[in-house]
Order: structure tokens, then C-alpha cells, then sequence
């Protein structure tokens, strides 16, 4: 338990930097999304004009933004359950077990 309390403390606990298996289904596809986007974006990066290309740039942008917070705030609540279910786990007074005394 104190190994992990140092690496929180110390920021060497990152959730958001998890590293992807290289032949995982996940790693697949984002590249597969990868390079879609990226033919995609040649595509129209050479159709729209400039304010067009801007406004285009400021949606992928927003959208990243979106999937960060939706990354943490996925984080956030599942470690909250987490804790919340540990808590439970500690309750001895759910009703669920009796208190086993030794017979005198």
C-alpha cells in the first residue's frame, strides 16, 4: 500500500497515459481512426477555404477536448464506486452477518 501512495504522491500515477498493446483490438483501431482522419482531412483541407479550414481545426480540437473530459470524469466515477464499494465491504452493520460470540 505504500508503494502506490509514493508514486501518487511523487505523480508518477498517470490513468491517462496507459500504454495500448501494439496487435490490441484498441491499438488497431485508432489507427485505423488515425488514418482516416488524416485522408480525410487532405481531402478537405484542399476543398475549404481558409475560415473553413479554421472552423474545421476548432471542431477536432473541441472534440479531443470532449474526449479528455469524458476520459476523466469515466475515471473519476468508476474510482468512486470503487471506493464506495470498499466502504460497503467494511460495514458490519448491514444486516447480512451475525455477530459470532463464543459460547461461555
Amino acid at each position: 500500500m505504500r508503494k502506490i501512495l509514493e508514486e501518487f504522491y511523487f505523480g508518477n500515477l498517470r490513468p491517462s497515459e496507459r500504454r495500448v498493446t501494439p496487435s490490441s483490438e484498441l491499438r488497431q483501431a485508432v489507427s485505423s481512426v488515425s488514418r482516416c482522419e488524416q485522408q480525410l482531412m487532405e481531402q478537405l483541407m484542399e476543398q475549404l477555404n481558409e475560415g473553413e479550414q479554421a472552423i474545421l481545426k476548432d471542431m477536432v480540437s473541441a472534440q479531443q477536448d470532449i474526449d479528455s473530459i469524458t476520459g476523466c470524469e469515466s475515471f473519476v466515477l468508476g474510482f468512486r464506486l470503487g471506493v464506495r464499494m470498499m466502504a460497503e465491504c467494511m460495514d458490519q452493520d448491514d444486516g447480512d452477518t451475525l455477530e459470532m460470540t463464543r459460547p461461555d
